[in-house]
């Protein structure tokens, strides 16, 4: 094991979470990458060794599962485990319905990933970050964390409570000199939106007709930033949106 700082990465097999995962090994940090799609991580993981000379520890990961996370962290070598940056990013959502309209599923996938998913990875990397009074947690949140928009009920109470989860967490680990930061993206092309419609490309891409949303990159390198302050600063919150974006309802799409 080398002597590089590590940073675990939850979602990092596509979008922010895999833009994190380079931006860290560009800057000489050892991976430790979760995701449900081990082939993709694998790929990733090749790239990063060959471009950056960093090491990766791969872990197949459904954050909803409390079981499956307390187990596979704990089963880590011990060096693996101690983590410097956890970068809570795993989330998603599900539909886009007026409330007495939604899908019970979808809500469901989106409280256990969004809520309960960040809860249980941060619950299983925190007592060894305190026990050495050393660590950054990074959460990613959203817009929808600051505001609700139409038909975005349950997919923003969600984001509300990841905004809550790190303020509490704030408070809670201040004295274990562990930094807390949520960083909350506008509108970024990802796979976000067609996770959201369910695989419709079509309007998945509506989103962003006419208009230049972020990408991952943008966000990853906010991240980065947060993480490279000096020890005595600390980000504590962090809305990041595209020129064309004035808030969660309000963008100017212009013809390109």
């Amino acid at each position: 094991m080398s002597t590089n700082k590590i940073a675990f990465i939850t979602g990092a097999s596509a979008g922010i979470g895999e833009a994190c995962a380079r931006v860290f090994a560009h800057e000489g940090y050892d991976l430790l990458l979760a995701a449900r799609r081990l082939n993709r991580l694998e790929t990733l993981s090749a790239k990063l060794a060959d471009e950056y000379g960093v090491k990766t520890h791969l872990l197949t990961l459904d954050v909803r599962n409390a079981e499956n996370v307390f187990s596979a962290f704990s089963n880590l070598p011990g060096e693996w485990q101690q983590v410097d940056v956890l970068v809570n990013n795993a989330g998603l959502s599900q539909g886009l319905d007026p409330i007495h309209q939604g899908d019970i599923g979808d809500w469901d996938r989106m409280i256990d990933t969004n809520i309960k998913g960040l809860l249980y990875v941060t619950r299983a990397v925190t007592p060894i970050m305190a026990a050495r009074k050393s660590g950054h947690i990074i959460n990613i949140g959203s817009i929808a964390a600051k505001e609700v928009y139409p038909n975005g009920n349950v997919y923003c109470a969600t984001k509300h409570a990841v905004d809550a989860l790190t303020q509490g967490m704030r408070i809670d680990l201040l004295d274990k000199h562990i930094k807390v930061t949520a960083i909350h993206p506008g509108m970024v092309e990802t796979e976000f939106s067609e996770v959201r419609f369910k695989g419709d490309k079509d309007r998945a891409a509506a989103v962003y007709q006419n208009l230049e949303p972020l990408v991952a990159d943008d966000i990853a390198e906010a991240v980065w930033f947060t993480a490279s302050r000096p020890a005595h600063v600390n980000i504590n919150d962090l809305i990041i949106m595209p020129a064309a974006q004035a808030n969660a309802t309000l963008v100017v799409r212009d013809p390109r």
